[in-house]
Order: C-alpha cells, then structure tokens, then sequence
C-alpha cells in the first residue's frame, strides 16, 4: 500500500512538471522576437550598416535611421551574430538596470584578444570576480576622487605648458592683425596624450622624436582598428581566413603596444623605489599598481605583470583619445554658435578675472562653461555607439525575448536626441541644462544622458574626462579669443571608428586675451 501510495505521487509530481515544462516551452516559443531590419545581406546579414562607410553613412546615422521605421528595439544580423540595437532611453534604462548583470560582458572579438592582453584587459574581460576585482582597485585606487586630485599639478603644468607655447606661436607670427591661425585639434591631442601619459607612466612627449611619433601612431591603430570586425568575428567558421590581413595587422599593434607600455613598466622597476616603505609617494598611477598588485587577490591565475600592463593600457586608451574628441567637439560649436561663446568668457571675466589664470577648484561657480560641456556631451558622445555588450542569458527586454549570446548595441547619438526628452533636438542650447534639465547627470543615472554609459560597466573614467573637458575649456576660454578665417562656420563631420571624432582638422584664428606674464 505504501509503495502504491508513493508511485501515485511520483506520477502526479512527473505529469505536473511536464504540464510546467510544456508551458514554459510554450511561452518562450509564444515570446515576441523584436523586429528584424530588412536590407540584409546573404551570409553577411548587415554587415555592411556597420562598415565605417563615409558620412553620413556611419553607423550611428544608419542605425538610428533604422530605429525611425523599426522601432526603439530591433535586431540586426551580422553574419551568423545577431545584435539586439537600442535606441531609447526607457528601454535602455531597463537593461541597466533590471538586466545589467546579465549584459556585463563583452563579446569575445579579436580585436578585444589582440588589445586586451588575450582579455585580461578590464574593459574587455568577462564579467566575474576577476573583473569585479580589478574595476574595484581601478576604481578606488587609480580613478577616485583622491587620487584624480593629487595629480592636479600634472593637469594644470601640461595646460600651462600649451598655453605657452600657443602665446609663444602667436608671438613668432608676426602677423599685423595680431592674429594666428593654427589647427586645434592637433594642440588639443599633444596636450591631452601628455597628460595621460603623464598620469599614467610619468611620461611626455614634446616635439617630433621617434618615440613620441611610435606612440601616437600606435594609439591610431589601436583606436582604428578597434572599431571594425575581423570576418572571424562574425563569422566564426571562416577564423581561418584572414581576409585582407586585418587580424594580423591586429596582431603586431597589439604586441608593439604591449612591448612598449612593457618598457615603461620596467622603468619604473628598475628605479630605486621601496613600494612598501611607510613614506613611499606614488608619482604616477604605474608606481600605484606596483605598490598594490601583489597585495590584491584577483581570484585568477593571470600574471601580474600582465594585469598591470593590460590595466595601463585599458587607462590610456580609454583616456587619450576621448577627452581629446570631446574638446575639440566643445570648441567646434562655441564657434558656430558665437554668442555662447561670449557668454562662456563673460563668466570666466566676472567670476575669475583676467588677472589671474583659473584653475580647477573655479570650476564649481562656472555653472555656463559645465552646460556646455552637458550639451557637447549629449550632441557628439565620444562613442556614439555604447561598447557592444553580450547577453549571458536569456531576458525579456521591451516586451521582447532576447536569448542568451545576442549581441547589444545601444545609439547613444540617437538616444540623446530624442525629441521626446529634448526641445528642438538637433540645436546646441547649453542653457536647456540651466534650466529644464539643470539636474541631469551625465554619470549613468539619468538614462536620456548616459555618454559614459551605464550599469557596472559605465567608464571609471568619467570623473576625470569630466574634468578634463571642463578644465580644458575654461582655461582655453579665458587665455584666447578664438575665431575661424573668414568668419566660415566649422566643419562638423564625424569620422568611423571607436572614437567619434571630428574628421577634419580644427583651423582656428587666436588672439591672446591676457596678460603677456600668465603665459
């Protein structure tokens, strides 16, 4: 009777679970797909909407075109991946929030292998505990407030240094106007690389010397070549094929990369410094991870001169070029649109003067100068493609069923130019963040300006290009008048790659608005 009792239970357990199983299956199968783009290719899919075609065919333009016939979430298919494109905010919002450990990793493509270090690399590496111990040391050892602060004099040496040698150009020119027409967006990048690197590994580059040259070329490459998809990428049966040697070109980047920022870390180790002493002064974010690595468990069997050489890299990559963009975006349009120009440097005349130069604890009382940089970020994100993401589950995301291994791709440029959210869209009005969106973030809480991007992975990084780009301005504002020849408006096309920079160079008439002796 007892046996006889538990069968009957066993069997009714069995046929509930299969009634479960079945519903559950049919669920899934019943789940709504998001819709698929039309236009694709045979075997490539839409390969092609992400090729770095010229403007305006960059793949922030096209996918937001898409997104107007397709919706906010729709999918495209790129060779055998498919990605899941987003382009509104509230849906973004709910995959950085209610999904953001889900999609907290990034898709495994060669070009994260050959600059990550093989994946080690934060911002390239698996989601896990290794990652969570690395972002945290990043964090709040390399990238937090403190720190960011004791290296103010690196910042404000490298910008009196540029300063310098622009007055000292204007001075050579012997122009009768008094004026001096120089490319900007050069000046801007020298700066902002010295001052990485400077942060970073206590070095600078001035001038045209083999070493400096090697540099420079080597972040292009590696700033080129990570935003484009190897064909193993896509299409994983073809790794073999090396179609136009663009994983090999990938390849010796990556190893002169690593021998180089190898070099820079032996430097340091070779000077006579004791790490442990009670009185050791870190003097760049290098002698920080060289007192800190072998006392961190990053619960994974990497070795450690690999996680400081990766982490150095992910931090001059991340930095060197962004800030760059972004200023040189910033300055663009204060030149087509002259009256907030004006208004920029009436406030740093009334609230620092010209008989001092500002520095960066002025910064809190120029309310103007940080709208500015609010709206230059949400018109020319420095990536107007958030880094691409992977799903490691399955999610129901907008109402849609999105399985494990989609890709993400979210439009931040099109996100940040909703009509919905943003009155007159496509305008550059800084006053709209004195105003209506005064208490909008650009640090990853308000969803509708998320430059930075969101979640746990959202840029350490951010504090510092903040500042950086503030800075920038007020002290090129406050030391130049600026013009372009002819009073012609700038050229705004933006150029293909990870980085949305400017394509074309920034030419700029300057004119000294300070006194000779604060150069």
């Amino acid at each position: 009777m007892e046996f006889t009792t538990s069968a009957i239970y066993g069997a009714i357990a069995i046929i509930l679970l299969c009634r479960y199983l079945q519903r559950r299956s049919k669920s899934i199968a019943a789940a709504k797909s998001p819709p698929e783009a039309g236009g694709a290719w045979p075997i490539l899919g839409h390969l092609h909407v992400m090729s770095d075609g010229p403007y305006p065919k960059l793949p922030h333009f096209t996918l937001g075109a898409l997104a107007e016939k397709y919706g906010p979430a729709f999918t495209i298919r790129l060779g055998a991946r498919r990605a899941l494109v987003v382009s509104d905010w509230e849906v973004a919002k709910e995959l950085y929030t209610k999904h953001d450990v889900a999609i907290s990793s990034r898709p495994m493509v060669r070009a994260n292998k050959h600059f990550g270090y093989d994946f080690v690399q934060f911002g390239v590496t698996p989601y896990g505990p290794y990652w969570r111990e690395i972002r945290k040391l990043t964090k709040v050892e390399l990238l937090s407030s403190r720190r960011i602060e004791l290296m103010s004099h690196v910042r404000s040496s490298e910008f009196g240094h540029t300063m310098k040698e622009l007055y000292r150009a204007w001075q050579d020119s012997k122009d009768p106007s008094g004026h001096l027409l120089v490319d900007m967006k050069q000046y801007i990048g020298e700066l902002n690389l010295n001052i990485i690197l400077s942060v970073l590994v206590g070095k600078r580059f001035y001038g045209d010397t083999p070493e400096a040259n090697h540099c420079r070329r080597l972040m292009r490459e590696v700033f080129y070549y990570s935003g484009l998809f190897v064909l193993a990428d896509v299409l994983p049966y073809l790794g073999w094929l090396d179609f136009s040697g663009l994983e090999k070109k990938m390849k010796n980047c990556g190893k002169e990369i690593e021998a180089l920022v190898g070099e820079w870390v032996d430097d340091h180790r070779r000077d006579p410094v004791n790490y442990s002493s009670k009185d050791f002064k870190p003097r760049d974010f290098t002698d920080v991870m060289l007192s800190l690595v072998d006392k961190t468990d990053f619960k994974a069997d990497y070795n450690v001169d690999t996680i400081i050489k990766s982490t150095i890299m992910a931090l001059m990559a991340g930095g060197t070029d962004t800030t760059s963009v972004m200023l040189v975006w910033s300055l663009s349009l204060l030149l087509n649109n002259r009256d907030v120009l004006k208004k920029a440097q009436e406030e740093l005349d009334n609230k620092v003067g010209r008989e001092r130069v500002v520095v960066e604890s002025d910064i809190n009382n120029l309310e103007y100068i940080q709208a500015i940089a609010k709206e230059t970020f949400r018109l020319y994100p420095a990536g107007a493609l958030a880094g691409p993401r992977e799903f490691r589950e399955d999610c129901m995301v907008g109402g849609y069923h999105i399985p494990n291994g989609t890709w993400l791709i979210v439009n931040l440029w099109k996100i940040q130019r909703d009509p919905t959210v943003w009155s007159d869209p496509m305008e550059f009005k800084p006053e709209r963040f004195l105003t209506e969106h005064k208490d909008i973030s650009v640090k990853g809480t308000h969803f509708e300006l998320i430059p930075f991007g969101a979640g746990r992975r959202i840029c350490p990084g951010a504090d510092f290009g903040i500042q950086l780009l503030h800075f920038g301005l007020a002290r090129f504002l406050q030391a130049f008048d600026f013009s372009t020849p002819s009073d012609e408006l700038v050229d705004m096309t933006e150029s293909a790659g990870l980085t949305n920079a400017k394509a074309t160079p920034l030419n700029v008439v300057i004119k000294p608005r300070l006194p000779p002796h604060l150069y």
